[in-house]
């Protein structure tokens, strides 16, 4: 069988494969032929196609002619058509306002591909799993945190295979990530449990089994945020966040999982909007305020071009962080910074301008005629142009992308609504999640809750969607005659104060479940003592579960806390009996649970389940900061109060 795949208008040539058989050759992966194929549509690429292939925007929310305001976009229509074609885009990235269910997920990956059919786009997306979960239907996962603390690599694996499976059934081509930071600061404000651990080997041996579960399932997998996030205290959003540590303490920490998926054959590397002055001290004028500032790494020739891929040997397919992030937007201009990025050797420019209407489309083309005229200038090398775009396009070959999948839409939908969230997938997911569950303390073995019928539970957390998931996980224990049925009162306190009614709520009540979200602990702490009597508002996060957990105290009940997001917040409660982590703060909206580690968490508390998980991080004092409460490693065993002794899964 011949299929002959059809370039842009600009290329006088057809790239011919001869299929002698099987998938592997269908995709082009045993096509002997296929880099030369791939060189020779370079060769017959204009200067505009090649810029094309470089550039990958978001259309997150569009406002058709004639309508009023911008809402998400969800279905394909002919003004975005019109867009990618005239620009002959490479890639789009989807975010959750794209993806609201699964056939029309299906839909719209099927209307963006038929809008360029000459060469098949990138479809990207970030489904990390865990707090980084763009579906809106499908599984979520417990998240990378979750996964270090299980230890346990065949889950990585089965994560990445999970993930990659309902991604591959949607339509969608490449996935960024996993996050290979290693998150060694607890003050950080972005990365936190999104990181698989502190310890650089472990991340390496959970991102490569993810990696490596992805891209059997086809997908494109990417490792990120090169050089490193982890250690950061500014959230690259809104900040340029700065890494100091020298080339040495970067070699052995932060650069460790990225040169072990690199030697693993990851597809894709994406960059961080961070300064890493050992690498790269080259200063810029900020657009911004006019001071100097050093270039972050997106932005670096030095750290893309000589690190990445001449020291470390990297010869996949860079892209860039969003260029719309204040780190970079703020800085160095909207032009400029595309032009930079691609300077430095990235191949792809993500998310470059922000275009959500016709009216905006004069975004996305400055940006295509500022790089359009540093390559006609010299100023970015046609050699080097051309070496990025035969990357990506050997990449598409290889997943076989340039080979587009002609099932009828109908057979596509039907077998992604069998794909996305079905039961073993779910089942896979609750089996991680109750794996993942740390408990750091339980003194007079104040778990698991054993409520009598009646009792009273309070649940206490900053969120609505957190209490309903907590107080639906212990209504369906109860339906599932796992524990007594019981009366449940629920209240969330997000920038609440302590009051007479909460006192009296957890006076009336038998048993009290608190969460904390904190992302950085900030205590009131006078002479290496939380003091209490301090409730400034902007400490709401810390002073109110603290002051459940003494009324609880000081009134003989059940008191559990439940560190909803990163653990490190665990050390503003040593005086609590019971503590657990579960690495997820999504709850429960929209008909659904948007994580599982909540609701593991409770099966942990009521003895649903049994906590089998250790810290993947060292968890500091508050009080005495140079002091670790819990190492990494430490975990108990609920039975018989003693440390697990740590298995790492194969």
């Amino acid at each position: 069988m011949i299929i002959r795949i059809c370039v842009p208008a600009g290329i006088a040539l057809f790239l011919v494969i001869s299929i002698l058989g099987g998938n592997a050759a269908a995709m082009g992966l045993e096509n002997e032929n296929s880099a030369s194929d791939v060189e020779g549509i370079v060769e017959n690429m204009t200067v505009d196609e090649k810029v094309g292939q470089m550039l990958m925007p978001d259309f997150r929310n569009w406002k058709k002619q004639g309508e009023v305001k911008a809402t998400g976009f969800i279905e394909m229509n002919s003004e975005i058509a019109s867009i990618i074609k005239k620009y002959h885009l490479g890639g789009v990235i989807l975010f959750a306002e794209n993806v609201v269910d699964t056939e029309q997920t299906v839909r719209l990956t099927d209307g963006l591909q038929m809008a360029s059919p000459d060469l098949p786009l990138f479809i990207t997306i970030d489904q990390e799993g865990g707090i980084v979960t763009r579906l809106q239907t499908g599984t979520n996962l417990p998240g990378n945190m979750a996964l270090g603390a299980t230890r346990n690599e065949n889950y990585a694996y089965q994560t990445g295979e999970i993930i990659g499976r309902e991604l591959s059934s949607l339509g969608i081509n490449v996935n960024f990530g996993p996050s290979v930071d290693v998150n060694n600061n607890p003050g950080n404000p972005v990365i936190g449990v999104r990181s698989f651990s502190s310890d650089p080997e472990l991340v390496s041996k959970l991102g490569i089994q993810t990696i490596k579960g992805l891209q059997n399932q086809n997908m494109v997998a990417t490792a990120k945020h090169f050089p490193g996030h982890g250690d950061t205290a500014v959230d690259s959003h809104y900040g340029l966040p700065l890494v100091s540590h020298d080339k040495e303490r970067l070699r052995t920490v932060e650069l460790v999982p990225f040169q072990k998926a690199i030697d693993a054959g990851v597809d894709m590397m994406m960059t961080a909007h961070v300064q890493f002055p050992a690498f790269d001290d080259t200063t810029y004028i900020s657009k911004k305020d006019g001071q100097e500032i050093m270039v972050p790494a997106t932005l670096s020739h030095k750290v893309i071009t000589d690190l990445l891929r001449g020291e470390m040997g990297f010869d996949g397919v860079v892209v860039t962080d969003a260029l719309n992030m204040k780190a970079i937007a703020d800085n160095f201009g909207q032009e400029e910074a595309v032009v930079l990025a691609l300077k430095s050797g990235v191949d792809i420019a993500l998310m470059p301008a922000q275009v959500n209407s016709l009216q905006m489309e004069k975004n996305i083309t400055t940006v295509f005629n500022a790089v359009k005229e540093a390559v006609e200038s010299g100023e970015i090398p046609i050699g080097q142009v051309n070496r990025s775009v035969t990357r990506i396009l050997e990449l598409k070959v290889n997943k076989g992308i340039l080979n587009p999948d002609k099932t009828p839409i109908d057979k596509k939908i039907k077998t992604a609504l069998q794909v996305v969230g079905n039961e073993y997938h779910l089942k896979k997911e609750t089996e991680i999640a109750e794996d993942a569950i740390t408990l750091l303390k339980n003194e007079g073995r104040t778990l698991p809750f054993k409520p009598k019928k009646n009792e009273k539970v309070l649940v206490l957390a900053p969120f609505d969607d957190q209490v309903e998931s907590m107080s639906r996980s212990i209504r369906e224990l109860a339906d599932k005659k796992k524990i007594k049925k019981v009366q449940i009162t629920g209240m969330s306190f997000s920038e609440k104060s302590f009051t007479d009614d909460v006192a009296r709520l957890i006076d009336e009540s038998d048993f009290v479940i608190t969460g904390s979200y904190i992302v950085k602990n900030d205590p009131a702490v006078n002479d290496g003592v939380i003091d209490d009597s301090i409730q400034d508002s902007s400490k709401w996060a810390t002073a109110f579960p603290r002051a459940v957990m003494n009324h609880a105290k000081k009134q003989d009940k059940e008191f559990v806390l439940m560190s909803l997001r990163n653990p490190y917040d665990v050390a503003n409660f040593e005086k609590a009996k019971a503590v657990l982590a579960v690495y997820g703060f999504k709850g429960y909206s929209n008909g659904r649970y948007r994580q599982p580690n909540i609701p593991a968490g409770i099966s942990t508390i009521f003895g649903g389940s049994k906590p089998k998980g250790t810290l993947p991080v060292d968890i500091p004092s508050v009080t005495k900061p140079s002091e670790s409460l819990y190492k990494l490693g430490y975990g108990l065993d609920i039975k018989s109060g003693k440390p697990i002794k740590q298995k790492r899964g194969k």
